[in-house]
């Protein structure tokens, strides 16, 4: 099938797949993984900007047919009812997409009848696990939006759910795609710092809610292999050193005071590279597209769940006073 994306987009998806993103093939993970029928997108959850942003892109009076004729059609808008900074956006947000064309279902099994692929943009990641399975069952892809999940447990049982339907699952932030990172090589990396904000959200692990954006990024650059995690903590900052098995080291540092950004700085054999500012979300969206198109995910999952891995050693870290961490400790205790 020929792509119809711009060439700003093209140019943009070629360098991610220069990163290394695009590592899963799925002729061998997902043998017979049905394509998708048509080009009508679904969102689960209008509880996050997220949803916004998506559906002002490929709906926008200025998206034409520049992505390929996706469009978003239909929204079920729960999402959280509990964690009130989220749940109290969904009625404007409703209305919002509403006058972008998008009609309001009441059910996920309305939305599936209604759409071929989905994006799981649901703030509350402990909702994730429970509102994935309908649609792996229907045999749709599906983008899930950060946190895959609400911990390390659930998002195992998400990419289990995922080889069991067969239907490949992306998800990630949209950090991965922060400004910077364009052309990088990552077989010169030997260390990396990222940074993000890392406010709290008491039902979710510390850095599950929004540290994920921060530690996301840098294993955009390291890759996996990090065998075990440090955790300072105190009221206004959390850092976290990881110590790959090939003795690289990186780290990320959660900012809950002072002036909010995202960043880094990548140390490779051929010097040092700067990371930011944040790229925004189109980026991330061409990739979501390639991923509905081809069944191809730009992530794999071994890299998804050891990120969520990397925020639990941290967790078991700071509940140990700072102690090291191993990450195959975790994924044993969650399995």
């Amino acid at each position: 099938m020929r792509y119809n994306f711009d060439r700003r987009n093209f140019l943009l998806s070629s360098l991610a797949g220069g990163l290394g993103m695009s590592l899963l093939t799925p002729k061998d993970l997902f043998a017979g993984a049905p394509a998708p029928a048509g080009k009508k997108v679904g969102i689960i959850g209008l509880d996050t900007s997220h949803s916004i942003a998506f559906t002002k892109l490929l709906n926008g009076e200025e998206a034409g047919n520049k992505y390929n004729g996706y469009k978003i059609v239909a929204a079920y808008p729960y999402g959280s009812r509990e964690i009130e900074s989220s749940a109290k956006r969904i009625p404007g947000y409703i209305e919002d997409v509403k006058k972008l064309g998008v009609e309001i279902v009441d059910s996920i099994e309305a939305l599936l009848k209604k759409t071929d692929v989905i994006l799981l943009e649901t703030n509350d990641g402990r909702l994730h696990l429970e509102q994935v399975i309908p649609v792996l069952k229907a045999g749709k892809r599906v983008f899930i939006d950060k946190p895959v999940a609400a911990s390390l447990k659930d998002t195992i049982a998400i990419y289990e759910a995922s080889k069991k339907y067969k239907v490949p699952i992306f998800s990630c932030s949209s950090l991965r795609y922060i400004k910077g990172i364009e052309g990088l090589d990552k077989k010169t990396v030997v260390g990396a710092d990222a940074y993000s904000p890392a406010s709290l959200e008491k039902t979710h692990p510390d850095l599950f809610w929004y540290g994920v954006h921060g530690v996301e990024t840098l294993y955009t650059v390291m890759g996996t292999g990090c065998k075990q995690v440090t955790r300072i903590h105190t009221e206004g900052t959390d850092i976290a050193v990881g110590v790959w098995e090939d003795g690289r080291v990186g780290t990320f540092r959660g900012t809950r005071t002072g002036k909010h950004n995202y960043g880094g700085t990548v140390y490779t054999t051929d010097g040092n590279r700067t990371l930011g500012p944040y790229g925004g979300y189109e980026p991330l969206l061409v990739d979501i597209l390639r991923y509905f198109e081809t069944g191809e995910v730009p992530v794999t999952p071994e890299e998804t769940i050891e990120i969520f891995a990397f925020m639990e050693a941290a967790d078991e870290s700071k509940r140990q006073g700072g102690k090291a961490v191993n990450i195959k400790d975790v994924m044993n205790k969650s399995k």
